[in-house]
């Protein structure tokens, strides 16, 4: 059986809830669901609010490095840390988190295989105490442009039909059906349907009933039957980057491809463009 390309990039239920009290460690809980962090959270984490910390508000833009930063020292991390992120549905905003602090240049983050989904199946301990870490200061490395791509590069290749395309919402996004997740409002300002020539690979695929990821041979089989490997250039979608990011950390980290993008404006930026083309 085929190893992860990183495998260093997660960590186990059973490591975090043995190492959760060594200080060389920052457990960091990024969930859809904000409020899921005071009825219960892995003992020393703290919160970080997707929608609130990681957008410099209230544009449709993240945080700069600067930003990212000082948020992370307020909350008394460092660079000196490892960073262990976790989340509920599969670690969906946990990647998110991921994606955009390895963009930024944060270099020592790992996630928890199956985030808050396994810890609660196997009945791990959950704390309703905050810890007190603190200030540090946090020194960013490097930032990783070649991890984002935006809306004219998108448009252009779209418009020259070059690249290999992975939309990873759910099948009835991908045909027009709908517009957002079943469960969210449906009234958007744009069309209906997908970038021309995209596979339709959704982001929960990747993901074993307990919520850790597949392995690499099923996550290779599963993009390889949708003509998405590794020699070509990616870049991954859904809605508002959120989902893509998840796809993009399979790609990018368990199975090594050198050249895969999250397109965070994603649906909602480019079902708005006039006159880009659209398939339904």
């Amino acid at each position: 059986m085929a190893e992860y390309s990183n495998p260093d990039v997660l960590v186990e239920t059973q490591w975090l809830e043995d190492n959760a009290d060594d200080g060389s460690l920052a457990i960091v809980e990024v969930d859809e669901d904000a409020t899921a962090y005071e009825k219960g959270h892995i003992r020393n984490a703290v919160q970080v609010n997707w929608e609130t910390e990681l957008h410099d508000q209230p544009r449709r833009e993240f945080v700069s490095a600067e930003q990212l930063a000082q948020l992370l020292g307020a909350k008394g991390i460092s660079s000196d840390h490892t960073i262990v992120l976790y989340g509920g549905n599969n670690n969906w905003f946990a990647t998110y988190a991921y994606w955009l602090f390895k963009h930024r240049g944060v270099e020592n983050v790992k996630l928890l295989n199956g985030g808050r989904k396994k810890w609660e199946l196997e009945s791990r301990e959950l704390v309703s105490d905050v810890p007190n870490r603190g200030s540090a200061t946090f020194q960013l490395g490097p930032e990783r442009p070649e991890y984002r791509v935006f809306r004219d590069e998108v448009l252009q290749r779209a418009q020259q039909g070059t690249g290999s395309w992975v939309d990873v919402r759910s099948p009835e996004e991908f045909r027009g059906e709908l517009l957002a997740p079943p469960h969210l409002p449906q009234e958007q300002a744009q069309v209906p349907g997908h970038i021309p020539g995209a596979a339709n690979v959704t982001w929960a695929k990747a993901a074993a009933e307990d919520g850790t990821f597949k392995s690499a041979d099923e996550l290779k089989a599963l993009y390889e039957a949708e003509g998405i490997t590794p020699d070509e250039d990616v870049i991954t979608y859904c809605r508002i980057g959120e989902r893509s990011s998840h796809s993009w950390f399979v790609l990018k980290e368990l199975l090594g491809f050198d050249n895969v993008r999250n397109y965070d404006g994603s649906w909602t930026e480019y079902g708005s463009l006039v006159g880009a083309p659209v398939e339904k």
